[in-house]
């Protein structure tokens, strides 16, 4: 990366003439040093989104357990739970074991972190009564029916609602779940992708505060 550097003529109360020199990085940031000989690094205020606050996208809180499937250069790199690496030595209800034994399958995924939610039998005592383990990827943008590379062994979680978030529609979506489950369901609640901030919420059916608050 290319730089240069540049001096400049700061004024200060005890001295019109001190001296401090600027390093300029020519892609994204300036670093100067100031008349005590430290190092600042300019940082520019983030962009206001103009995106409506209210966009969103809402998808179905699979129960189950935080699972990452980390690729590389084509080479599945490594595993993880929520809170480690994992491996089929060191495993999370067999999450690492699965990923081995799909592992050319897998490689469809492309490079980066994919995270999913892993659940089916014996994992949080399978509240979507569902018949096998299974592993329901998050990023509903890049995989749906527009792209081909799904691996077969992966699921989506499922999109309940795109558009216009109003005050009903949360409650809505949930009461909707709770009818539409079988008997041997029980649905957790969904997650609110919020455009405009790019985050996420959860809301859930049995403790809308958190499962600490009564």
């Amino acid at each position: 990366m290319l730089s240069a550097i540049t001096y400049c003529q700061q004024a200060t109360p005890n001295n019109k003439n001190v001296t401090a020199k600027s390093i300029v990085i020519t892609s994204l940031s300036v670093i100067t040093i100031n008349i005590k000989g430290e190092a600042m690094e300019f940082k520019a205020f983030d962009k206001i989104p103009r995106e409506n606050p209210l966009n969103v996208t809402i998808t179905e809180k699979i129960n189950g357990t935080n699972s990452c499937i980390i690729i590389q250069d084509g080479v599945i790199m490594g595993v993880q739970s929520r809170k480690r690496f994992i491996t089929s030595d060191d495993d999370n209800y067999g999450f690492a074991t699965w990923v081995d034994l799909n592992k050319e399958e897998l490689l469809n995924l492309g490079d980066g972190y994919h995270y999913g939610e892993w659940a089916g039998l014996g994992i949080q005592k399978n509240p979507h009564a569902l018949e096998t383990k299974q592993l329901f990827l998050f990023n509903t943008f890049r995989w749906n029916v527009n792209n081909s590379n799904l691996p077969k062994c992966c699921q989506v979680v499922p999109v309940l609602f795109n558009g216009e978030l109003t005050p009903q529609t949360i409650p809505d979506l949930l009461s909707t779940l709770q009818a539409d489950a079988l008997p041997n369901q029980t649905p957790e609640g969904v997650v609110v992708y919020h455009h405009a901030f790019r985050k996420y919420t959860k809301h859930t059916i049995k403790t809308p505060n958190g499962k600490w608050c009564k």
